[in-house]
């Protein structure tokens, strides 16, 4: 497993948009949710943000109600060339700090590899692009499939959600092996942010005691517990950020997403620097690579 990296230590030698991968072994843990939070959390804290929805479900895609999606993450990387994601990136209906990435069923297609450089496909798309952004999440599949692997190779660092349940430390340990893979394959950036439990009810025994399971077997990687709140379902139904939603349990939950926020993202008013990655040589725009093909 490897350690936590020191945020600055990488802006020493490369400045680069912190890009998280937010990835889990199961659906159901509500790993989109916490992408949701922190995506509003953080476009409330005046940074810009891009989400990445690398899940063929979608739901992120459909609760950041984009008004059109002309092309997906499926079109992108079926393209594979160096920055053409640019051409699928469009603003989100929550926020004109919030754009996304956008994707759909026909993703389901790229899930398996189709040759040598397949795990990098979403990073050599996402070249360049992401320097218009101060953080970028992306929304993986709840698997440690080749999408899950294309995110890992493209980020900065892995946030590893989970739930306080039996399977979770099992789940915690098989993502962060695929973390320390991809970090000694090709991606020395990659480093661990963290495991985060969501949907935790602390009055509840069995929470507690997975949560205290969780901390013996990862000490400080363990983030802490998002609490189980009903305004994050409403919200992300309404299609708005939770951070928009009046209710007690919105107000609990905001402040429980600042926070993983601000332990995630360290000095993040200062994460607007970021080098231009684009190749200078004009390339054809993702509608004549897909017309092509045809």
């Amino acid at each position: 497993m490897l350690p936590p990296r020191d945020w600055a230590d990488v802006c020493d030698t490369t400045e680069v948009t912190q890009t998280i991968a937010a990835l889990s072994l199961k659906g159901g843990v509500g790993k989109t949710s916490v992408v949701l939070g922190l995506a509003g959390s953080a476009a409330a804290n005046g940074l810009r943000v891009l989400v990445v929805d690398l899940d063929p479900q979608a739901n992120a895609t459909s609760s950041l109600d984009p008004t059109r999606t002309p092309y997906t993450t499926s079109d992108v990387l079926f393209d594979g060339r160096t920055g053409v994601a640019a051409d699928a990136v469009v603003p989100s209906g929550w926020d004109a700090k919030v754009h996304v990435l956008p994707s759909e069923r026909a993703l389901e297609h790229r899930a398996e590899s189709n040759g040598p450089d397949s795990a990098l496909r979403l990073r050599r798309t996402l070249s360049g692009v992401s320097d218009d952004y101060d953080l970028v999440l992306i929304d993986c599949p709840p698997s440690l499939g080749e999408l899950t692997r294309n995110a890992l190779y493209a980020a900065t660092d892995a946030l590893i959600v989970t739930e306080p349940s039996f399977f979770a430390i099992q789940g915690a340990e098989q993502a962060l092996e695929s973390v320390s893979i991809v970090a000694n394959n090709g991606n020395p950036l990659l480093r661990p942010l963290g495991i985060v439990a969501n949907r935790v009810r602390p009055t509840l025994s069995e929470h507690a005691y997975r949560m205290d399971e969780l901390r013996a077997a990862f000490g400080d990687l363990v983030l802490g517990g998002l609490p189980d709140r009903a305004a994050v379902q409403l919200a992300q139904g309404a299609c708005v950020p939770v951070q928009r939603w009046t209710s007690n349990g919105a107000g609990d939950i905001n402040v429980a997403f600042d926070r993983l926020l601000t332990s995630i993202v360290p000095a993040s008013a200062a994460m607007n620097a970021t080098i231009s990655l684009t190749s200078p040589t004009p390339r054809p725009s993702l509608a004549t690579t897909l017309r092509e093909s045809l």
